[in-house]
């Protein structure tokens, strides 16, 4: 599939961004945050295809175990949006469910080894 503009947002809308992505192949990871948010992530994608259109303030970040990915949270209803990946600095991928008009379960997905990157046990 090509890469499309969506629409998005966090679940209380106080984050709102526009996406350049393909949805397929969708992913899941198995790292310890993934597992855990259990979010289905867009392919990568390049820095410039995502632009923050309101809420970059409300935007709280997260990292772990080799502090290179960088993951987005909203400060207020808690929802990740995007996040930034550990293998590329300028590649990104984008939390399917918060794209406007998007089935996320609809979906076929991969599985990502996420989990073997860890450079600190179960990290």
């Amino acid at each position: 599939m090509s890469a499309q503009h969506y629409t998005g947002s966090c679940h209380c809308g106080t984050v709102k961004f526009e996406v350049r992505t393909a949805l397929t192949p969708a992913t899941r990871c198995n790292c310890s945050l993934c597992r855990r948010r259990g979010a289905l992530m867009s392919p990568a994608f390049h820095t410039s295809d995502l632009r923050i259109v309101e809420g970059e303030t409300a935007l709280s970040l997260y990292q772990f175990n080799s502090r290179v990915a960088r993951h987005f949270f909203c400060k207020v209803c808690g929802v990740y949006p995007f996040h930034q990946t550990r293998k590329d600095k300028d590649a990104w991928r984008v939390n399917l469910g918060c794209l406007d008009g998007v089935d996320s379960y609809a979906l076929e997905h991969t599985l990502a080894d996420g989990a073997s990157l860890s450079v600190v046990e179960d990290a």
